[in-house]
């Protein structure tokens, strides 16, 4: 989602006529867009801060965007002398105009919430024209105990359907051929008169798209009707990223999560119902407030039950504002630093016994570009699985199917198999299905 806020502010100031740079040493304007879930993110940014002011000249602006500017606001400009600006998640149209105030020497801020605000108006400028996210959500409802979202992002409101069919709609006509919708909780969206379900049909038919993915689902927001739209629209992927968060019943009751390990399991087991071979990953928090040992280790015992494919572990983070902060029997530091140690253990296991019974099958996969190391190529199946190929510049973008040849645990190297190659832009779909 932060990718995506960084693509509308540079639709939204490219607009105003500015023109992107990488290098701050020749920029004017300087925006460090943030995130404020866990206490380390908000570390880095003002380690980062630190590091940019040095570049700063006079009339030259600093800003900090965001979900860490939302919690802070006007405190981070007494905080950090240097910064000029403090813009939260909707403020982001008003850009050029605090800009110039900073400019003229007026520092500023704008962590107002505006329920309205979806940026219809104002085109994203994305950097893959091959893959794209797509904002259909914005803001939680949800309560969480340890979350600070509802606080950064206010409360929840859907975009109309046609507006995000459209926007797909022009995407695909440039060539986009694979989109992730994004939400807090994706799968409650709801725009007043069409649910996720109809989204997902209505977004899985537009012509031209041959993937479509989501992000972040609630589990309990997997009704009937959205389950069998996954399984009837022939775009979706095997793929769902299925936040848990812990796998103690009594743990999940003190999240004030919706549902206890049994439901979740039930979840689990009706998404594999609907989509056989569904990749499932997963978040995991250790070190929630009063939890015991006892109850780390039915974490532990869920992820071998699940089978998650992967998942992001994270020590709990207190975050000033959240209920968690009020419970009693924190656990220490040292505890959650060995008890993330032996998660990351499980889920390593686990993850690698599923892709070794990968290897010598075949798989579509999209070419997204070159491997950060060597000159392989790197490329994505439908669930989520990346393979490193051989194979010239001019396939990426282009999907291929491959035979997965070896594994490293967490990527595949994989075979290309020629005969079956096509261009994302095939007019003989009808062929390839």
């Amino acid at each position: 989602m932060n990718v995506s806020d960084s693509e509308l502010m540079f639709g939204v100031l490219e607009r105003a006529g500015y023109a992107r740079t990488d290098d701050p040493a020749v920029a004017d304007v300087m925006l460090v867009n943030t995130c404020a879930v866990r206490d380390h993110a908000e570390q880095r940014v003002l380690g980062r801060m630190g590091e940019l002011k040095r570049y700063k000249r006079p009339g030259d602006v600093l800003g900090v965007v965001g979900c860490m500017a939302q919690r802070l606001g006007p405190k981070l400009l007494e905080r950090v002398p240097q910064v000029d600006l403090v813009i939260g998640p909707d403020g982001y149209r008003g850009l050029p105009e605090l800009i110039a105030q900073a400019q003229a020497g007026e520092r500023a801020a704008d962590v107002a919430f505006k329920g309205w605000e979806h940026y219809e108006d104002v085109p994203a400028v994305r950097d893959n024209p091959i893959s794209a996210f797509v904002t259909v959500q914005r803001g939680c409802d949800y309560r969480c105990t340890f979350c600070i979202v509802p606080m950064t992002r206010g409360p929840e409101r859907s975009r109309k359907l046609a507006d995000v069919v459209g926007e797909v709609a022009r995407l695909a006509a440039g060539g986009t051929t694979e989109v992730t919708l994004l939400g807090q909780t994706v799968n409650s969206y709801h725009d007043g008169t069409y649910d996720f379900a109809d989204l997902l049909r209505a977004v899985g038919a537009v012509a031209g798209l041959r993937r479509l993915r989501f992000t972040s689902p609630y589990p309990t927001d997997f009704t009937p009707r959205v389950l069998a739209a996954m399984a009837e629209t022939p775009a979706v992927c095997e793929h769902v990223h299925l936040p848990v968060q812990s796998g103690s019943s009594r743990t999940l009751k003190r999240m004030l999560r919706r549902y206890d390990r049994e439901r979740y399991v039930e979840v689990v087991a009706a998404l594999r119902d609907a989509m056989p071979g569904i990749a499932l990953s997963t978040d995991i928090i250790v070190g929630f407030p009063g939890e015991t040992e006892d109850e780390f280790q039915e974490t532990l015992s869920l992820v071998e039950q699940v089978a998650f494919d992967d998942a992001y572990t994270f020590k709990y983070s207190v975050r000033e504002g959240t209920p968690a902060v009020r419970i009693k029997d924190h656990v220490a530091e040292e505890i959650k630093t060995e008890r993330i140690g032996r998660l990351i253990e499980s889920v390593r296991r686990v993850a690698k016994r599923k892709n070794i019974g990968l290897v010598g099958t075949t798989h579509e996969v999209l070419v997204e570009g070159r491997a950060k190391r060597g000159e392989l190529l790197q490329a994505r199946t439908r669930t989520n699985k990346i393979a490193l190929l051989d194979g010239p510049a001019e396939w990426i973008g282009t999907y291929h199917r491959v035979r997965f040849t070896g594994t490293t645990g967490s990527t595949f190297t994989a075979w290309p198999l020629e005969d079956f190659a096509v261009t994302a832009r095939s007019e003989d779909e009808a062929a390839w299905q």
